[in-house]
This record gives C-alpha cells, sequence and structure tokens, in this order.
C-alpha cells in the first residue's frame, strides 16, 4: 500500500517521525516534492499530496497546527474525502462509514496519538455497506454538480 503525508512547517518533524514509523512497517511512503519553509502554505501541500493519492489509488495524511486548514483544501480537490480526526474512532468512522481517503491531524498532538489514528484508518477497510456507499455517492454527486 501507497501512501503519502504532507505537511506545513509546524509539522515537519512529528511528519518525519511518522513516515519513518510507517516506512518500518513495510508501507511505501512518500511525502510531498514542495520544500518547507518558515512561510509555506498548507493549501500548497494538501493539493501537492491529494493530487498524488488521486493518480496512485493511494491514502493521505496531512498535519498542520489544527488539520482544519488541509481538511479544508484537500476537500476542495475533486475525488478527494479527507476527514479531519482527532481520535481512533474518528479514523476509524472516516474510513469504515466515509470512505476517507485522506486524514488531516493536528502536529499538536502527541505521537503516540497520532500513530494510533493512522494505523486505524490505514489497517481500517473501506465503506462497504450498501447505506455508507448510498451517502458516498451522494456526496460525489455534491461534488460533480449532478445532486438533485
Amino acid at each position: 500500500m501507497k501512501i503519502y503525508i504532507g505537511c506545513d512547517h509546524t509539522g515537519v518533524d512529528l511528519t518525519n517521525k511518522v513516515k519513518e514509523y510507517l516506512k518500518s512497517k513495510g508501507y511505501m511512503v512518500e511525502g510531498s516534492t514542495l520544500e518547507n519553509n518558515d512561510f509555506d502554505d498548507y493549501p500548497d501541500f494538501a493539493y501537492d499530496i491529494c493530487q498524488k493519492v488521486l493518480r496512485d489509488e493511494a491514502l493521505g495524511i496531512l498535519l498542520c497546527g489544527t488539520g482544519i486548514g488541509m481538511s479544508i483544501a484537500a476537500n476542495k480537490v475533486k475525488g478527494i474525502r479527507c476527514a479531519k480526526v482527532s481520535n481512533k474512532e474518528e479514523a476509524y468512522l472516516a474510513r469504515m462509514h466515509n470512505g476517507a481517503n485522506v486524514i488531516a491531524l493536528s502536529d499538536k498532538m502527541a505521537y503516540e496519538e497520532i500513530i494510533e489514528m493512522v494505523d486505524t484508518f490505514i489497517e481500517t477497510e473501506e465503506a462497504k455497506e450498501e447505506r455508507h456507499l448510498r451517502r458516498i455517492e451522494k456526496i460525489n454527486k455534491i461534488e460533480n454538480g449532478s445532486y438533485n
């Protein structure tokens, strides 16, 4: 499985630790090709990672100060369903019920909490129940401008 991970300037150290952890578990992990600096902007990283997620049908992880900005920017990319998650249960539900292909996290959280959420997100199967698929399809219709 391929996983893309990106962050703005506030999450560089934590993101690097998460990357190494995921690589140690055998995942193919790539970061953004954009350079972090004190004046970078989270929408640039959200867009970069989301394009790669779509291209490779992969999963994505985004980190910024709160995770909110990354989530908003990511959800503007057609085909991305990004959930801003704050705990393990939300990571599970984002994948199982909402078919999320990207999660956004706050880099203010403890490394151990982030790893728990990342593991849960990656290990949870995508939505398969009819009711969840029906809802995801409605989201897709909204995104495509065909919702009635």
